[in-house]
């Protein structure tokens, strides 16, 4: 399936061969050795230290969703990178969060965009979004091999759905396994403390922003109990990444949009150090 470098400048066979509207197929036919679950594996359990990324959350608002995630990867004990972007486009109306191996998550990200780009070059439309949850839950399916000697992905996909007209969230386990969360979710290693903060802070009726800000207040809720999250990094200007999905497709915030969202949470909790208190009824 390489180019032809050295003749006319034409077009390999294979992009002309008609076939399916699903990449991930195209490459199983003609290179099946780019696709990561084909990859050869250890005989035996082995320890790989790669860098891991920890907390993502999603809440959902009048209108569409939101989905951000924290900055921190950590390789065993050790901060491996303070920076790292977990959140990404699928489409115009879809984004995905990783969490889990890096390396393998943005590698499965790249290609979850060019299996959708690839349905919509090849059909003339769209995926719609409940067919995009199921084409990821099959390529995280194909890592099962990898997620068994260590090397998990478990990602977090959230859009707009136009024929609901709303937003939807989706979470999976390293098999496969899909389910649709209804307001908000997390995963990662700080989705259980995420997880509580958004219970105790989510209601219906939110705007973008603010379901924009209760997120950063889950990210902070996350990072202060879970080592492997990273808070909001004043001194580095290092803040969370923050992306809105709605009709108008997706949007990620700006930093200086988000960093004040930030600095209002942090504000805020030199006062309440445990964050907002919800009604006790």
């Amino acid at each position: 399936m390489e180019a032809n470098t050295h003749g006319t400048g034409r077009l390999p066979a294979a992009f002309l061969t008609p076939g399916s509207s699903s990449f991930i197929d195209f490459l199983a036919e003609h290179s099946p050795a780019l696709l990561p679950g084909r990859r050869s594996l250890p005989g035996a359990p082995a320890v790989i230290e790669a860098p891991h990324g920890t907390t993502i959350v999603s809440a959902s608002f009048d209108g569409g969703v939101v989905l951000a995630g924290d900055r921190r990867a950590t390789m065993g004990n050790v901060i491996a990178q303070r920076d790292i972007e977990k959140v990404f486009p699928a489409d115009e109306y879809s984004a995905v969060g990783i969490a889990g191996t890096a390396g393998l998550a943005v590698e499965m990200v790249r290609l979850f965009q060019l299996e959708l780009e690839h349905y919509e070059k090849i059909e003339g439309a769209q995926l719609s979004l409940e067919g995009k949850a199921n084409r990821l839950s099959t390529m995280i399916r194909s890592n099962l091999g990898m997620a068994m000697q260590g090397l998990a992905v478990v990602p977090l996909f959230a859009g707009y759905d136009l024929d609901l007209g709303r937003g939807r969230i989706f979470t999976y386990d390293v098999t496969g396994g899909r389910s649709e969360e209804r307001g908000f979710a997390a995963t990662g290693s700080g989705s259980v403390f995420a997880r509580g903060a958004l219970k105790k802070l989510y209601r219906e009726g939110l705007t973008a922003e603010q379901a924009s800000t209760l997120v950063v207040q889950a990210l902070y809720d996350a990072a202060d109990d879970d080592s492997a999250t990273g808070g909001p990094d004043m001194a580095r200007r290092i803040f969370p990444i923050v992306a809105v999905v709605s009709e108008d497709g997706f949007r990620r915030l700006p930093e200086d949009e988000v960093s004040e969202i930030a600095r209002s949470v942090t504000a805020r909790r030199l006062e309440q150090p445990d964050g907002p208190q919800a009604p006790l009824l």
